[in-house]
């Protein structure tokens, strides 16, 4: 009898069990993790991305949906995006609310299922330039095996994937030889690249029969649209402007003060965010301090200009361009020599535009008394060879000699004392024998001694 009751409760409190976790269960909401890609595809979108993996994740995700309107942009970050999506062990599904064009279309087949609002269209995947005009058939080739092998992993036709780039793909009943593909939402599904049609996410998630869910939208933060506009080239170009101007600044004007302030500033603007999305790497940083440590002992330790210069200028342009782009190392297979020439061309002409703007209203800068307010001048001592605004004076019209490279600033001797001095022509060799024209402030301005 004992045996037989606590047989009857053991069975009891299993079934009590059993229906308890069968209620929680019915209870739990499945969780949407939702986040728009309606920008360039480009390094905000990555960036986006990537924000949106850790939020699913965090939030315990069972779908991540993306809700797209684009026209495409850089294949290199669509490829990244592309595979962090076919690595997802979250399910992923795109509701395309307009147009998923070129690197969105790549996107696009890399997610598990695809819903397009009517009137939607997908495709137009060949690579173009900034000018929209067709790149030869290398950068076809490569775009051909990425949406080849994209449709392949999820089971869609590959040829119609090819028909998106190449336009000598003929498919009887869905394109004709001679042009690339667009695919609208009717004839999408038609080809079994679409799932469905839907006027919503919400829709969307009723046609996948999620039943009870939890749609969280991804909010992007100050910080995560700071990063995004950091990257952007333009303000790239700008920050390499700063860069290059405060160290030219820097060098024309006694002291250390604001320019080299704004130059440090500007390079860790420039290579923070590109650090923290994975672009630069440590030795591409390294190699940009290295060319700033050769540039210094050039100007200020090597007589002349010669290897020091030289190698410092090339390491600086070789970190600032190759932060740019993704590469491992010098493989650069996945970035293509486009955007490698096109990072090297935004560089050099951002470099040449700041050493000419420096040029041209360096003079009057340096002159103007907000810049002198902004310049902490170095205290000079008589007994190391300095002497006061007013016995400089009667050094005009003295023959002394350059004792640095005067580049235009630097230092000359005259009965064995030391003096600063601007060279009036630009450049003076050290050891040439110059003429004192000039004072101000602390400063001789001085001209190369006609032979």
């Amino acid at each position: 009898m004992i045996q037989y009751l606590s047989h009857l409760r053991f069975t009891f409190l299993l079934v009590l069990t059993i229906a308890s976790q069968t209620f929680v269960f019915a209870q739990q909401k499945n969780i949407v993790y939702s986040f728009d890609m309606k920008e360039e595809i480009g390094p905000s979108a990555w960036h986006l991305t990537k924000k949106a993996f850790e939020g699913a994740t965090q939030s315990n995700a069972s779908i991540l949906l993306i809700k797209m309107n684009t026209y495409g942009g850089m294949v290199d970050y669509a490829d990244s995006i592309r595979t962090k999506l076919l690595n997802s062990p979250i399910k992923t599904i795109v509701y395309i609310d307009n147009n998923a064009a070129s690197a969105g279309a790549l996107i696009a087949l890399s997610c598990d299922k695809i819903y397009m609002k009517r009137g939607s269209g997908i495709g137009a995947a060949s690579v173009v330039n900034g000018q929209g005009e067709i790149m030869p058939e290398k950068y076809q080739s490569y775009m051909r095996g990425l949406m080849r092998s994209t449709a392949e992993a999820k089971g869609r036709d590959p040829k119609i994937a090819e028909a998106f780039v190449d336009p000598d793909v003929s498919i009887p009943n869905v394109i004709e030889k001679g042009k690339v593909l667009t695919l609208t939402s009717r004839e999408a599904i038609k080809a079994g690249f679409c799932d469905g049609e839907a006027a919503s996410l919400q829709e969307v998630l009723k046609q996948e029969a999620i039943g009870s869910y939890e749609l969280i939208n991804h909010k992007v933060g100050i910080l995560d649209t700071f990063i995004g506009f950091l990257m952007a080239p333009a303000i790239s170009g700008i920050l390499i402007l700063l860069i290059i101007g405060g160290i030219y600044f820097e060098m024309q004007s006694p002291g250390i003060g604001f320019p080299l302030l704004v130059s440090i500033v500007a390079a860790l603007l420039y290579f923070a965010p590109l650090y923290m999305e994975g672009l630069a790497a440590h030795w591409e940083i390294g190699l940009f301090v290295v060319g700033l440590i050769l540039l210094a002992l050039e100007i200020f330790v090597i007589p002349g200009f010669g290897v020091a210069g030289i190698l410092g200028i090339l390491c600086v342009i070789a970190g600032l361009a190759l932060s740019l782009v993704m590469n491992n190392y010098f493989d650069f297979t996945v970035t293509g020599p486009e955007k490698l020439s096109g990072a090297f061309i935004l560089v050099l002409g951002s470099m040449i535009l700041s050493i000419v703007l420096s040029v041209i209203f360096g003079r009057s800068l340096l002159k103007s008394s907000a810049f002198q307010r902004l310049v902490l001048q170095d205290e000079q001592r008589s007994g190391l060879g300095y002497v006061s605004g007013k016995q400089k004076e009667e050094l005009l019209n003295k023959i002394a000699v350059a004792k640095t490279d005067l580049r235009p600033s630097g230092k000359i001797e005259l009965d064995g004392t030391w003096y600063d001095a601007v060279a009036l022509d630009g450049y003076i060799e050290r050891g040439n024998e110059v003429t004192i024209e000039k004072q101000e402030n602390y400063n001789l301005f001085v001209r190369k001694k006609n032979s």
